[in-house]
Protein backbone atom coordinates (compact mmCIF):
# COMPACT_ATOMS: atom_id res chain seq x y z
CA UNK A 1 0.00 0.00 0.00
CA UNK A 2 1.12 3.33 -0.60
CA UNK A 3 0.51 6.59 1.01
CA UNK A 4 -1.15 9.38 -0.70
CA UNK A 5 0.61 12.71 0.40
CA UNK A 6 -2.17 15.50 0.05
CA UNK A 7 -0.66 18.74 -1.80
CA UNK A 8 -1.03 21.89 0.42
CA UNK A 9 -3.81 23.73 -0.42
CA UNK A 10 -2.95 27.01 -2.52
CA UNK A 11 -3.43 30.36 -0.92
CA UNK A 12 -4.95 32.91 -3.62
CA UNK A 13 -2.75 35.70 -4.78
CA UNK A 14 -3.45 39.21 -3.61
CA UNK A 15 -6.27 39.94 -5.76
CA UNK A 16 -8.83 40.23 -3.65
CA UNK A 17 -6.76 43.76 -1.53
CA UNK A 18 -7.89 46.82 -3.12
CA UNK A 19 -4.77 48.99 -4.99
CA UNK A 20 -3.76 51.90 -3.07
CA UNK A 21 -1.62 54.55 -4.72
CA UNK A 22 1.84 55.41 -3.66
CA UNK A 23 1.10 58.21 -1.16
CA UNK A 24 -1.53 55.92 0.74
CA UNK A 25 1.09 53.06 0.73
CA UNK A 26 3.90 55.46 2.18
CA UNK A 27 1.75 57.27 5.06
CA UNK A 28 0.60 53.72 6.19
CA UNK A 29 4.48 52.76 6.27
CA UNK A 30 5.30 56.65 8.03
CA UNK A 31 2.77 55.30 10.87
CA UNK A 32 3.51 51.84 11.21
CA UNK A 33 7.00 52.39 11.47
CA UNK A 34 6.18 54.84 14.09
CA UNK A 35 4.96 52.07 16.17
CA UNK A 36 7.76 49.26 15.44
CA UNK A 37 9.76 52.37 16.72
CA UNK A 38 8.18 52.59 20.39
CA UNK A 39 8.11 49.06 20.41
CA UNK A 40 11.77 48.66 20.15
CA UNK A 41 12.61 51.38 22.70
CA UNK A 42 14.78 48.73 24.39
CA UNK A 43 16.82 47.76 20.71
CA UNK A 44 18.58 50.80 20.17
CA UNK A 45 20.27 49.73 17.16
CA UNK A 46 16.18 48.58 15.63
CA UNK A 47 15.08 51.85 16.96
CA UNK A 48 17.33 53.54 15.43
CA UNK A 49 17.11 52.20 12.39
CA UNK A 50 12.76 52.03 12.22
CA UNK A 51 13.49 56.13 12.99
CA UNK A 52 15.77 56.74 10.16
CA UNK A 53 13.61 54.53 7.66
CA UNK A 54 10.62 56.29 8.90
CA UNK A 55 12.13 60.20 8.54
CA UNK A 56 12.96 58.79 4.60
CA UNK A 57 10.10 57.84 3.88
CA UNK A 58 8.23 61.26 5.55
CA UNK A 59 10.24 63.03 3.26
CA UNK A 60 9.44 61.81 0.23
CA UNK A 61 6.05 61.95 1.15
CA UNK A 62 6.60 65.55 1.75
CA UNK A 63 8.16 65.83 -1.68
CA UNK A 64 6.01 64.24 -3.71
CA UNK A 65 2.89 65.62 -2.25
CA UNK A 66 4.43 69.33 -2.90
CA UNK A 67 5.24 68.39 -6.25
CA UNK A 68 1.91 66.78 -6.79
Amino acid sequence: MSNVIPFPVRVPAYEAEPEIDLYTAVDVAIRDLRDIARRLAADDAGREQATECLNMLARALASAQATG
